[in-house]
């Protein structure tokens, strides 16, 4: 015997009746959240992503807060949508919470040193071909992640570190300002003439085309040591001309001081014999 012709039609149509008036709304209610809420989530983090744009924000960051915009925005529909059908949200909100706090506790380091990436590539104190000196290592910034700072030394050994003792330390950038200062101490002997030998090491600074008229070098006596008296040497010159500034006057000062005459004294001291009458 068919189904239907045992179903009582009237019955039926009451209970689809029943389910519309009591459910219809809130169906109706729960479509147009999901579809209200899929548009912000597409259309919030595009606004997100062009302010950062705007502002120079490194690209990680700016894909990771617009990832992060998405995910909290659907997470709020799903919870707007439970709650148009009576579902208690609070119960629910609580139990991610929950769930949310036992995964950061695990998960503390890892959590700090994506924190730690996002302030240093939000607010930028180093970027990639800078200098530092970061955790108690040196080198030249390779890359800034989520989770790690990359440097190369020197010789080319490559450190990573992560990226919450890079937050968390002082960060010495080398490479931040266009100009720096190269310091030099150069001792000449006791008996030698002062003055010449700093009219002799300005005439240098000055025939160097790196070294900087503003702010102005400086030569001065700065010390009477125990084996020679001794110049503080300051030239201000581009950031990409230190080290071959430093090195190349070095060498030229102790090459002029050799042509005129200017002794630059060994360490020395000065022992008295006492002899004692038998």
């Amino acid at each position: 015997m068919n189904f239907l012709e045992n179903m009582d039609l009237e019955v039926v149509a009451e209970e689809l009746v029943t389910v519309l008036t009591t459910y219809g709304l809130d169906v109706i209610g729960a479509i147009i959240i999901l579809i209200i809420g899929n548009i912000i989530s597409k259309s919030v983090p595009k606004t997100v992503s062009a302010l950062l744009n705007k502002r120079n924000v490194d690209q990680t960051v700016v894909n990771f807060l617009g990832n992060l915009t998405r995910a909290s925005i659907l997470i709020i529909t799903l919870l707007l949508v439970l709650a148009q059908f009576g579902v208690q949200t609070a119960s629910l909100i609580a139990v991610l919470g929950a769930a949310g706090l036992a995964i950061g506790l695990a998960l503390q380091g890892t959590l700090s040193n994506v924190a730690g990436g996002v302030m240093l590539l939000f607010f930028r104190p180093i970027k990639i071909g800078d200098f530092v000196e970061v955790a108690g290592h040196g080198g030249t910034v390779k890359a800034v992640n989520l989770f790690t700072t990359e440097l190369a030394t020197g010789d080319n050994v490559q450190i990573i570190l992560p990226n919450a003792s890079v937050w968390g330390s002082s960060i010495k950038n080398f490479s931040f300002h266009p100009t720096r200062r190269v310091d030099l101490v150069m001792g000449i002997g006791y008996d030698d003439d002062m003055d010449k030998a700093r009219d002799l090491m300005l005439s240098l600074i000055e025939a160097d085309e790196r070294s900087l008229k503003d702010p102005a070098p400086m030569v001065v006596v700065s010390e009477l040591a125990d084996s020679s008296v001794n110049f503080t040497v300051r030239i201000w010159c581009k950031a990409s001309d230190y080290w071959p500034l430093k090195f190349d006057m070095t060498k030229k000062m102790k090459e002029a001081f050799d042509r005129e005459g200017i002794s630059i004294p060994y360490p020395q001291r000065d022992v008295h014999l006492i002899k004692e009458d038998d």
